[in-house]
Order: structure tokens, then sequence, then C-alpha cells
């Protein structure tokens, strides 16, 4: 069985890829440079170079495969619009090669998108035109009545695990820079996390188990209040720990700011029953205290 894997050289996805292996699974990975091709290429996995924005190099790898993984996404938040247009583009064009064939597209998206403030399940189903990014999900969706096993995999705002560039990093880097940790009021808003292992195993799972039109919640943790991140970046760096307004936060953070005030409870409970995925990576918590985030 063969698994075509888009931003299979990145953070997730090295870690998709690597669970694949383990379980049998011959990979093509798609390269944008030299140096990513290269890193595939070490860890065995056959190169199809080419990017998200064409199309072509997409569907030849589909064609090649027994099924898609698509971890690749462009994260430019100053051009969401764009990188929402080119995913679904990407998304429409390999579902377009299996059509019929039911054989699994595996589209990866975001718990941010869902309900914030209120419990996200994976029940809730994504509406078009509420975020950038949700149109690809509902065309992803859509792929089910063409004969595409498509299933949804939401990812929290923070995947963590050593090598972690992501959000987390960020916020370490502005503590740094400015000498404090800090977050947003009472800082009980709530991020949900997952370590990256844990989630390549839910990939996996969903690429061989998933009914067409699955939604999965990649969350080993329900919701961790800010504060406690916050917190846990201070006393890393030996920084002290203070709360911001919102527009003070604006001013300190940037865009971070709507990141690090976002209240975001996710729950994973249907995707566990379901799949039987039980994640065994540290917590979000522990993994910062332990995995080199403050080095």
């Amino acid at each position: 069985m063969r698994i075509f894997v888009t931003g299979a050289s990145g953070f997730i996805g090295s870690a998709i890829v690597k669970k694949l292996q383990t379980r049998g699974y011959e990979v093509l990975g798609l390269a944008r440079s030299d140096a990513s091709a290269e890193k595939l290429q070490q860890q065995g996995v056959q190169v199809v170079r080419g990017e998200l924005e064409d199309v072509a190099s997409l569907r030849n790898a589909v064609e090649q495969s027994d099924g898609v993984i698509h971890a690749g996404y462009i994260h430019d938040f100053s051009r969401m619009d764009h990188a929402a247009e080119v995913d679904q583009r990407a998304i429409l064009a390999m579902g377009e090669v299996l059509a019929g064939s039911n054989r699994p597209l595996i589209v990866t998206t975001g718990t941010a998108l869902v309900s914030p403030g209120q419990l996200a399940t994976e029940h809730i189903r994504p509406v078009a035109g509420a975020h950038p990014r949700s149109n690809s999900n509902v065309a992803a969706l859509a792929m089910a009545d063409r004969g595409v096993r498509v299933a949804l995999v939401r990812l929290p705002p923070t995947v963590h695990g050593a090598g972690d560039h992501g959000f987390i990093p960020m916020i370490i880097n502005m503590a740094k820079e400015k000498g404090a940790a800090v977050y947003v009021g009472e800082g009980e808003n709530r991020w949900p996390a997952v370590h990256r292992n844990d989630a390549a195993e839910l990939f996996c799972l969903a690429a061989e188990k998933a009914e067409a039109g699955a939604i999965l919640h990649a969350v080993q943790e329900e919701g961790i209040p800010f504060r406690q991140i916050a917190e846990t970046i201070g006393a890393g760096l030996a920084l002290p720990v203070k709360s911001l307004t919102l527009e003070e936060a604006k001013a300190w953070l940037g865009w971070m700011a709507f990141f690090a005030s976002t209240d975001n409870p996710s729950s994973s409970a249907w995707t566990r029953q379901t799949f039987g995925w039980q994640p065994t990576e540290p917590g979000l918590l522990q993994d910062m205290r332990e995995a080199g985030y403050f080095s």
C-alpha cells in the first residue's frame, strides 16, 4: 500500500511518515525544495517534486497512490485568503483523481475554526464562509458524494514535541524579547493540545478506518488555561508573568494576540471511542518543560 503525503517534510508530516512506515506503508512525499527532497529521501520516502499550487504534480502523485494524507498548508497569516484558496484547489484536484475509488483522502484542519468559546465536538460540521479555511473543509466533505473516502482531522492550536516551531515557540521568543510572559485578562481561555506523535497515529487510523464524511479530533488535552501556559513559560525562562488587557496584548503580541486570547475547548471523546485512539505522549506543559522549549 502506498500513501501520498503532502507536507511530508514538515513538523507534523514527518511524524506521519514515520508512523506510516512503521505500519508497513510505502510513502510518496511532496517536496517543494531540494532540502525537503533530501530529507525525505533520507527517510526512505519516494519524492514527488512540486508544491500545493502545482495541481498537475498532485494529480500525478495521487494516481500512483492508494490514498492521500493532506498535511500541507501555506501558513502565511498575512495572506489567509490566498492560502485557503490554494488549499481548496489542491483538495479538489486530488479528490477528482480519487473519485469513485473509495480510496482515503484525509484532510487537515483545525479545532479553532469550530465554535470559539464553546466545546468543539466532532459532530459540528464546517460552515462555508465562517473562516477562509472553512470553504476547503466543506469542499472536502462534499467529495464523499463522489465516492471518495474523505475525512477531516482537526488539530488543536498547538501541536507540540521536539522541533516544534509553532505558536508556543513564537510566544516564548516574544517573552524573551520583552522580558515577561503574558496572558490576556484572567487567562482562563483554553487551548487544546496534542503531541505530534499522537496526532500522527490518528492520521494513520483515519486513513485505515474513517468512513466517508467523518470528522476526527486529534485532541489529547481538552483545554489548558492559557495562564498556565504563560506561567510555564515564565518559570522556564525565569521571567515575570503578567496579565494584559486585549488592547495591551495587541501591542505586545501583535497578530498573536488573537490566538493568545482564543478560547477553544475541544473534545475527542467520539474519536477515541470510534477509533480506539489513546494518546500516550506527554502533555503540553510537561513537554514544554522537558523537550527543550527553553534551551
